[in-house]
């Protein structure tokens, strides 16, 4: 029987990582690196990598530049974009500090999905100019990342980038987090014996997770009129005149106001946690952010996700104690991690090996089911409603998921068939997995420092 931890064992295992992490980057000097991937076997090979060889291959490109995908690695380059304003739970700290998220987001699109991701820290907060960057670098990548970039102008750059790149360009903390959101939440309602079509919603946070969480759920099935959503101010509806008033530059959350909460309720997110079947936090990094006698005002078997990073909105243990029958959170060190992780890498191999255009709502709620049934094929718990990050047979089935849903959707530039992809998928990041505990079997990976 395991042993239960105490709370200040708990507090202390919390902290853990951010420890580690204070000698392990100076460490290993960045978490990132280019390779080659092409055959050097002496000196003459460079004659046909680079000149005079390589002239052919850029003759080739310029009469059918479609070629630029089987002649260079474009095809599995993603460029991961970012201002540095919104850095995890951290804010706005700049480009430079914002560096180690993007290198650590580079390094899973590589282990778990088998995607050459380039971190890009741009040294402006102006949103026509980062997407113009976009546009810049289009010709090198497969498909743009964006990530922490602050509200209202990252839905502003996703929606401009979306529209002028022939490429995929997906906003993780968007995108991606209502993808394994709506994962979770498919496993969380059948354990709790509810219905998507049914369940009342209380989201607290309308920054840039739950807005897209909130647009993919309702695409998904939950009904509009049975969310509410909750920001810094209190429950959103249509006589929320601060809302209205900036409606031109954040239309969306207007559109909330006047699309959720049938009930007409008011107040704070006290209020709005009455009665409410699940609770999804993506807002201010706790503890204490949502207060325990919040959760005991919950429905019966209620459903708590606080997805706050670094420090989840309330402590997952609390959220129990207080009733909540499933908890998730964004964290790798309790159970149920709702976490991003789960989806951009296979997500990106998916279109990447069609050479999609775009990332549809409906390719990642084809990603997410792919997720939750994956999970409750292999058994699901109230502590275990989604797949492992170490589950590494979720991501090439992710992967084939959404590389159907594109050429469904008619915006794939290749169509394969489903074992095509398979085979595919699980053959690059077999490839990465391999070569990654090879490194470190030989030793040109060290092994991290003692823990400190």
């Amino acid at each position: 029987m395991t042993k239960k931890l105490t709370v200040e064992e708990l507090l202390a295992k919390a902290k853990k990582p951010a420890k580690l992490a204070m000698a392990y980057h100076p460490f290993y000097e960045g978490k990132v690196q280019v390779m080659p991937k092409c055959a050097i076997r002496d000196p003459y090979d460079f004659a046909i990598w680079y000149t005079p060889g390589v002239a052919a291959s850029c003759r080739a490109i310029k009469e059918n530049p479609e070629l630029v995908f089987t002649h260079t690695n474009r095809w599995n380059y993603v460029a991961v974009v970012s201002d540095g304003t919104r850095v995890l739970g951290l804010g706005d700290i700049g480009p430079e500090a914002g560096l180690p998220v993007m290198e650590g987001k580079a390094l899973l699109f590589k282990y778990l999905g088998g995607v050459d991701a380039f971190p890009i820290c741009l040294a402006t907060k102006d949103p026509d100019d980062i997407v113009t960057a976009c546009k810049w670098l289009e010709p090198t990548f497969g498909g743009i990342n964006l990530e922490d970039i602050a509200k209202p102008k990252c839905f502003y750059i996703l929606d401009k980038a979306r529209e002028q790149l022939k490429i995929p360009v997906w906003h993780d903390d968007q995108q991606g987090t209502a993808t394994v959101i709506l994962a979770g939440l498919i496993n969380a309602l059948k354990l709790a014996g509810k219905k998507m079509s049914e369940a009342k919603i209380t989201m607290i946070g309308v920054g840039s997770a739950n807005t897209r969480t909130a647009i993919v759920l309702m695409r998904a099935g939950v009904k509009a009129g049975n969310i509410i959503m909750v920001d810094s101010k209190g429950i959103l509806h249509p006589n929320r005149k601060d809302v209205e008033a900036e409606k031109e530059e954040n239309p969306w959350k207007w559109d909330f106001c006047l699309k959720t909460n049938a009930e007409a309720r008011t107040g704070d997110a006290a209020e709005a946690l009455k009665g409410a079947d699940v609770c999804i936090a993506a807002s201010k990094p706790g503890p204490g952010t949502i207060k325990k006698e919040w959760i005991t005002k919950m429905a019966t078997d209620s459903i708590v996700f606080a997805c706050a990073n670094p420090i989840p909105e309330i402590w997952p243990w609390e959220a129990k104690e207080a009733g909540a029958k499933i908890v998730a959170t964004g964290r790798s060190d309790f159970e149920n991690q709702i976490n991003n992780s789960l989806g951009f890498p296979a997500i990106f191999r998916g279109v990447l090996d069609v050479k999609a255009k775009t990332v549809t709502d409906d390719m990642c709620i084809a990603a997410g089911r792919e997720l939750a049934k994956f999970a409750e094929e292999r058994g699901i718990h109230e502590g275990d409603i989604v797949p492992r990050m170490d589950e590494w047979e979720v991501f090439p089935r992710e992967a084939v998921a959404c590389a159907l849903q594109s050429i469904k959707e008619g915006v794939a530039r290749v169509k394969l068939s489903r074992q095509e992809l398979w085979d595919r998928a699980v053959s690059i990041i077999k490839n990465v997995r391999e070569s990654t505990s090879l490194l470190m079997k030989e030793g040109l990976i060290p092994p991290p420092p003692e823990e400190v």
